[in-house]
């Protein structure tokens, strides 16, 4: 049965199929379904890399997307984490 919040569901399958959360993958497939799929892409600012942030700003940056249990994790693991969300 369609989920009806998800405007674009093969891409949301793909996106799940890839390994990306349900959040992250309804996110891309609706916004790919609204500005069209070569738009998604380019979109966003010049953010730095995760690997060039301190911890600090790590777990500021999994509090402020409300992730839960970041800190006592080591900067490999809080990377993989704000990655998976």
């Amino acid at each position: 049965m369609p989920n009806r919040s998800i405007k674009d569901e093969e891409l949301y399958e793909k996106l799940r199929d890839e390994g990306n959360s349900k959040e992250k993958a309804a996110r891309i497939s609706n916004a790919a379904a609204r500005d069209g799929r070569g738009a998604v892409g380019h979109r966003g600012g010049e953010a730095e890399d995760y690997e060039d942030r301190t911890v600090d700003e790590l777990r500021k940056r999994a509090k402020e997307l409300g992730i839960e249990g970041y800190s006592g994790l080591k900067k490999d693991q809080l990377i993989a984490k704000l990655r998976d969300h």
